[in-house]
């Protein structure tokens, strides 16, 4: 370098906001199950989260996109098309994706988190569940003391099919189970694709079962047990900028049904109340 080159370098680095900047990290927080449910409550989709994406990736000189994952599942089509949204804009701005698991990254959960190339959990955290389910209630026996008659017409043989007020046909039980066992297998296929080389040999892997992130990283499903902002600083320094986007912040009403708070009796009606309560099962089942 010559003498000019060197004094130019000198005086560029004495002047405040020249010259290399604090590596930018931004955090996507997925929160909450996933799916649309009844107009006073949402969970997440790829309507509501898509702008955080967005903003997100924006940055021109990003190190990293990271996703802060609290999730117990829920619909399988939202979990792919969110996951779907990350890797396209990660591929298109050529920006590594670094995933961490709170509380719970299960079953969708665990399909959010697959979105980045490499996840981290807390070593008490919650992942796996890859598996599919399907559930419902049977009032045969109710409406029958209750002296309720069921009237359905239809056009089309199926178009009442597991109608919760009939006995279970078991034609109609398989056709369910053959949509369970295919949604299953494109489940397991991209948990292939995206864990290439790291999965352990164990069939529970893919039973349905989960676990603790230490026994997820012994199963290959998380590269590792750490903490956010523990790891980000590791990786790109004790000045990295972390900037964290959330989507849409929830009305009252939908943060009473998906929240700790309690929903005054009578507030709702009742499908809203089940959307709550299959929420607050959705969470139960593990744990939280």
């Amino acid at each position: 370098m010559s003498e000019n080159q060197n004094i130019i370098a000198k005086t560029l680095s004495a002047i405040p906001f020249v010259g290399p900047s604090d590596p930018l990290v931004t955090v996507i927080e997925l929160q909450g199950a996933i799916g649309a449910v009844s107009p006073g409550q949402k969970g997440l989709t790829l309507q509501r989260v898509e702008k955080a994406i967005e903003e997100a990736f924006k940055p021109g000189k990003l190190a990293a996109v990271a996703l802060a994952i609290n999730s117990p599942g829920g619909s399988p089509v939202q979990s792919r098309l969110i996951h779907n949204a990350i890797r396209a804009k990660a591929e298109e701005k050529k920006v590594p994706v670094l995933a961490f698991v709170e509380d719970v990254g299960a079953s969708g959960g665990y399909i959010l988190a697959l979105a980045g190339d490499e996840i981290y959990a807390d070593e008490s955290s919650i992942v796996g569940s890859i598996g599919v389910i399907a559930g419902g209630f049977g009032f045969v026996g109710a409406i029958e003391k209750l002296g309720v008659e069921r009237r359905v017409h239809t056009a089309g043989d199926s178009k009442s099919t597991l109608d919760p007020f009939k006995a279970e046909d078991p034609e109609e039980v398989a056709r369910l189970q053959a949509i369970l066992d295919d949604l299953h297998e494109q489940f397991i296929a991209l948990v292939r694709a995206r864990r290439p080389g790291k999965l352990g040999e164990d069939p529970a892997i893919f039973s349905g079962e989960f676990w603790t992130a230490r026994r997820a990283v012994d199963l290959g499903l998380v590269d590792g047990t750490a903490q956010l902002g523990d790891l980000l600083k590791s990786r790109f320094g004790k000045k990295v900028k972390i900037k964290r986007v959330s989507p849409e912040k929830g009305s009252l009403i939908r943060k009473l049904l998906s929240g700790g708070a309690a929903a005054p009796v009578g507030l709702f009606d009742a499908d809203a109340v089940l959307d709550a309560a299959e929420r607050r099962a959705l969470w139960a089942r593990y744990g939280r």
